[in-house]
């Protein structure tokens, strides 16, 4: 008898946890399942990583290709930071008690919590990613001065610039792969809600000013419902709707530590990880890090472009680094200034702006024909454009790997717009399929059948390159001496260093002179 009372209720017991079980993984799903599409976008964060078993999901800015960026025209060599900066590739640790001393000792707004999760996340940047943070300390060195002046005019927390190395590693090109761009990631949708222009030649997203300013607006917004810095910055990586969720399952309380385990997977991390850039870009050098120096220049200075100019009429004439000119504006896509549609503003060194208005006929007038022949501008009067004027009928072929947020992401639209074109039920689009796209031009029509005159200059690069149409919908290009896949894609418009790395099955970004490289032709 004792027995059988024993069996049964061990199995009442097994069957309780199954229910309970049952009721945990349901709780998952309906979470996971009620995201929608519009909130999924904020996710920026990788499986990818070594370090996701043990730490769980991080940004895809810690999986960033360091050795592309410490390669990149603008970072020239290392550099001690100060006479009282050691350098070496052995990190040092420290006890709790004085992490915890240094995060209360830093002069913040919002609060530097500290624990486990903080240290984990503390050791991924001081430990894991030492490369990475000698790069941002470089590149904050520029970057900051700018955001700080914006936040100061918002009135917002200076260590909210802390969030651009969470999003991006400080790198105004950075392209998520759910389509988020620029030091801030904005998605497109958010981008252009807060007022960012995104067309086939600007991205707005990618401008460090204009999208600062973007961001300020957003943290306001979310500020003035959460009034709790550590849920609006939880919010820009997840938007509001899956905070809110988390704050109901916690019922009602409104501290980020309590909605911890109802928040998304990618979001968790977000808040420790802030918390642990703040950390690390204060007190680098009491774990052996220095900061990579850069030879961009800090004194710059900006002039109003009138007509369309492409950055190789400015270089020429300036003689400056065309790579300078492209991190200086990394809004413009394709290397084209589109002043015939609006005044535009162009970044140059400070002593390169007085020569630029002295030489500025002649810049305009300088192979314009070989440049800009291809190029139609619509000049319309303004209020009198057609909707139709300024909207191109495009093909793209799918490559391995892209969904719709990344080819949305690429030509100004969104992937809404996308699936209702093409008649798609779902973001997901298999391999090769062509997708029939209506781009906004930027007020610039690219007339690609429009016959190019060939100057002696134009035909000796064409014989150098060997370029020629291959089947299948590719160009063949050979490398030459000094090319990377960054400045072979600017080439191509549309077409990004990723895109050529995928269609040609690299493992890594590295190239050599004479290798042939697939490059997928424009629709």
């Amino acid at each position: 008898m004792k027995k059988q009372l024993f069996i049964l209720l061990g199995l009442c017991c097994f069957t309780l946890l199954s229910h309970a079980q049952n009721l945990v993984e349901s709780s998952e799903t309906e979470f996971s399942e009620e995201q929608t599409d519009e909130e999924l976008q904020y996710s920026t964060l990788s499986e990818d990583s070594d370090i996701t078993a043990e730490i769980g999901l991080i940004p895809e800015s810690l999986d960033a290709n360091v050795d592309s960026l410490l390669h990149s025209w603008h970072v020239q060599y290392f550099s001690k930071r100060d006479d009282f900066c050691h350098d070496d590739e052995s990190n040092v640790f420290f006890p709790d008690s004085i992490y915890i001393d240094r995060l209360q000792s830093m002069p913040c707004i919002i609060p530097m919590t500290y624990n486990n999760i903080v240290r984990n996340c503390i050791d991924i940047y001081a430990e894991r990613r030492r490369s990475l943070i000698r790069y941002m300390l470089g590149m904050a060195d520029f970057y900051f001065p700018i955001i700080e002046q914006i936040l100061d005019e918002h009135g917002l927390p200076h260590e909210l610039k802390y969030l651009t190395i969470v999003e991006s590693a400080l790198n105004p090109t950075a392209l998520s792969r759910v389509g988020a761009s620029g030091i801030w990631q904005f998605m497109l949708p958010t981008g252009k809600n807060y007022g960012l222009e995104i067309n086939s030649l600007v991205d707005e997203r990618r401008d460090p000013v204009k999208a600062t300013h973007a961001a300020c607006r957003y943290f306001k917004d979310m500020y003035a419902i959460y009034e709790d810095w550590q849920l609006v910055i939880a919010s820009y990586n997840c938007g509001p709707g899956n905070i809110n969720k988390a704050i109901r399952r916690a019922n009602g309380k409104t501290d980020f530590w309590d909605i911890y385990p109802y928040l998304p997977r990618e979001t968790r991390l977000y808040v420790p990880l802030f918390i642990a850039a703040n950390y690390i870009m204060t007190y680098h050098c009491d774990h052996n890090l220095c900061a990579v120096e850069t030879n961009l220049p800090l004194a710059t200075d900006t002039v109003i472009v009138n007509n369309m100019l492409h950055f190789e009429q400015i270089a020429d004439i300036l003689d400056i680094n065309i790579e300078q000119l492209r991190v200086l504006n990394p809004q413009y896509q394709r290397d084209i200034v589109p002043g015939n549609t609006r005044p535009s503003i162009l970044k140059l060194p400070v002593r390169d702006t007085y020569t630029f208005i002295d030489k500025e006929d002649t810049i305009y007038t300088h192979r314009a024909e070989e440049l800009l022949a291809h190029l139609r501008p619509i000049n319309s009067p303004e209020g009198n454009t057609s909707k139709t004027a300024t909207r191109e009928k495009i093909t793209h072929t799918v490559l391995n790997g892209e969904n719709l947020y990344t080819v949305a992401n690429r030509y100004g639209v969104t992937a809404k717009d996308i699936r209702k074109w093409n008649g798609l039920r779902s973001n997901r689009v298999a391999k090769g399929r062509r997708l029939t796209l209506y781009v906004d031009n930027g007020g610039v029509s690219f007339a690609s059948n429009t016959a190019k005159k060939t100057t002696p200059s134009t035909a000796a690069t064409q014989k150098e390159s060997t370029l020629e149409k291959s089947e299948g919908g590719y160009i063949t290009y050979i490398v030459q001496s000094g090319d990377s896949l960054y400045s072979i894609a600017r080439k191509y418009p549309g077409i990004s260093a990723t895109t050529i790395q995928h269609a040609n099955n690299l493992s890594n970004s590295r190239i050599h002179p004479g290798q042939k490289l697939k490059i997928p032709a424009a629709g």
